[in-house]
């Protein structure tokens, strides 16, 4: 046994000795009802024998008769036994069960209390299903071979004996040799046991992190890291299986072992046990103890002591093991500036650093689409057919257009989330179709309708593009943007952020505060401005358009094509660019539209 191990029963030993303390009534009934099944063992075997010796070879079939009557009592009154053991078993596992319930609740709500970045305890969905049913179930199957085999066996060795003691002489050995191999796979299997429910835990944990990132992952495009995060987990839990399923075959080995040597040992010894005064009857309820009693229970108790004995240590460790000490916040960078904020972003969504990509803008368009097709099937009509546009650095596009024409799916193609069908399209003069992550990132910045905002603080919110960021740049960004007085009803920037308690519009502001952070020189905001009264609206363009670089917006208004440099009208059959007075003279969709929208 490890010293974990024995640490973890020294630890369990108390909490055991208090529960079963409490309990003894039901304890007590449980050993009366299995006393009963001690003596029906004995019966049995010594029944046989009798029926043999006095009966059938003594010439008094009668006598031998009723003794097998004897044994089919014994054998039939199994039943009343075992029915008298299950309605006390649940006085002992049904208590079990709710105290670890109790436990886990309230193991996962403290750690709720206690917050820190760790946030909520995932694993507990574990310990609350999966884990505390492993444990009532091993309990169970634990009481019930344990009981049954100590007074079955009781009753078997005490049958041997008052047949003849040079049985017990055959018997034991073989079946200890059996035992002792099968003690040795407990303490391998009991690790194996502790790595499989490590990687389940880690498993679900992975998986409801990254559930609850998704916006972020494909935002930032660290879904395919993360994806292969995923499998890697997966994969070591499929090996901590292959490896508790060995040593599941040594044991069963171990069983085969146990089962069988005894038989063959009789067997082989018969001749030497004859010699010794062993009758034919003595020999007929020897293998009858072993065949009917002695080994179905050792057969039974190291199949629940490999299994259930195991799987018990371990989860009651889990359950009932110390509380995890909370992971301290990383200290904070000296150079960024940024506080802490760097240091509590989650791993999972984190997005590509930027720097790791430049870009030099100055001597190519910073955005090129050449002949892009983009069709949602082989016979669907194209959304975008054959579309070219060339946007200089530095401009501002407007992209207008009816509801479903392709808008969005033009902001998805530059930010090369999606392929085009033909064509090319090229950013800072790159092609973004099927291009790293980390250079998309350092690219582009995509702001869709829907904005996102993560449980953190505001400082990290607003500076998860840019990580460098420094406080003098935050506070300048949020006066840009008017969003002082949110910062300030959230108790600043190093105040926790509760995403359900914002408006869609001050999400918006947040995620319009992270872009125009973000060293990207694209910005794409996809009706990123939509919850916004129109003065929002106008000064939060204002100060995107005097960032450095280059700002196409998917417009939600008249006054941001107004505002625009130019204004891109998609209409389905042909696309046409221009100011927006050129637009008003040659585009009669663009003209519908601005006597339609809201100003």
């Amino acid at each position: 046994m490890t010293s974990a191990e024995a640490g973890t029963l020294r630890r369990l030993a108390p909490p055991a000795r208090r529960f079963l303390a409490h309990r003894k009534g039901v304890l007590v009934r449980l050993a009366l009802w299995s006393l009963a099944e001690s003596g029906q063992a004995f019966l049995v075997g010594h029944a046989v024998a009798r029926s043999v010796d006095e009966g059938f070879l003594a010439g008094d079939p009668r006598r031998g008769l009723l003794w097998l009557g004897i044994a089919l009592v014994a054998v039939l009154s199994g039943a009343r036994v075992v029915r008298g053991v299950f309605a006390q078993l649940a006085g002992v596992t049904e208590p079990l069960r709710d105290g670890l319930v109790r436990r886990a609740v309230d193991r996962s709500m403290a750690g709720a209390a206690r917050g820190g970045p760790g946030g909520t305890d995932r694993a507990a969905v574990s310990r609350l299903t999966n884990q505390v049913e492993i444990a009532r179930d091993s309990f169970a199957g634990l009481v019930l071979t344990l009981r049954s085999f100590v007074f079955t066996a009781a009753g078997a060795l005490l049958g041997l004996l008052s047949l003849h003691p040079a049985l017990l002489v055959v018997v034991l050995p073989p079946l200890a040799a059996g035992l002792a191999l099968f003690l040795v796979t407990l303490r391998p299997m009991a690790a194996a046991q502790r790595r499989a429910l490590a990687a389940d835990e880690a498993l679900g944990d992975h998986a409801a992190r990254a559930r609850a990132a998704l916006r972020d992952l494909a935002a930032c495009g660290t879904g395919p890291g993360v994806e292969r995060s995923g499998a890697d987990l997966v994969a070591d839990a499929a090996a901590a299986a292959r490896t508790l399923a060995g040593w599941a075959a040594v044991r069963t080995a171990a069983l085969g072992v146990a089962g069988h040597l005894p038989v063959l040992a009789l067997l082989v010894a018969v001749e030497w046990l004859r010699g010794h005064g062993v009758s034919v009857g003595a020999l007929l309820g020897a293998f009858t103890y072993l065949v009917q009693s002695l080994l179905p229970a050792l057969h039974t108790l190291m199949t629940a002591l490999g299994a259930a004995g195991s799987r018990l240590l371990v989860v009651l460790d889990r359950i009932l093991g110390p509380e995890p000490e909370p992971e301290p916040e990383p200290e904070p960078d000296p150079g960024s500036g940024s506080g802490s904020r760097s240091g509590s972003r989650s791993s999972i969504a984190s997005a590509p650093r930027a720097a790791a990509f430049t870009v030099d803008t100055a001597a190519v368009p910073a955005l090129e689409l050449r002949a892009v097709t983009l069709s949602y099937g082989v016979r669907a009509e194209p959304v975008l057919d054959a579309l070219d546009l060339c946007v200089a650095p530095g401009e501002h596009l407007a992209v207008v257009g009816p509801s479903g024409i392709g808008k969005s799916t033009l902001t998805r193609l530059v930010a090369g989330t999606l392929a085009p069908s033909r064509g090319e399209v090229r950013v800072a003069g790159r092609p973004v179709t099927a291009r790293p992550a980390a250079e998309l990132a350092a690219l582009r910045v995509l702001v869709p309708q829907d904005a996102y905002v993560f449980s953190g603080t505001v400082g990290d919110n607003l500076a998860y593009l840019r990580t460098d960021v420094s406080r003098a740049e935050l506070d300048a960004a949020v006066g840009a943007f008017g969003l002082g007085p949110l910062v300030e009803r959230l108790g600043g920037l190093d105040a926790t952020v509760r995403p359900a308690e914002l408006s869609p519009g001050e999400r918006q502001l947040v995620a319009l505060v992270r872009a125009y952070l973000s060293p990207a020189p694209l910005l794409l905001l996809d009706e990123a401005t939509c919850h916004l009264d129109p003065a929002s609206e106008a000064r939060a363009e204002e100060a995107l358009v005097g960032r450095a670089g280059t700002l196409v917006v998917v417009a939600h208004r008249l006054s941001s094509a107004v505002r625009a440099d130019r204004t891109l009208v998609l209409d389905g059959v042909r696309a046409q660019c221009g100011t927006h007075a050129e637009l008003l003279g040659r585009s009669p969709l663009y003209r519908d539209l601005t006597g339609h929208w809201k100003s």
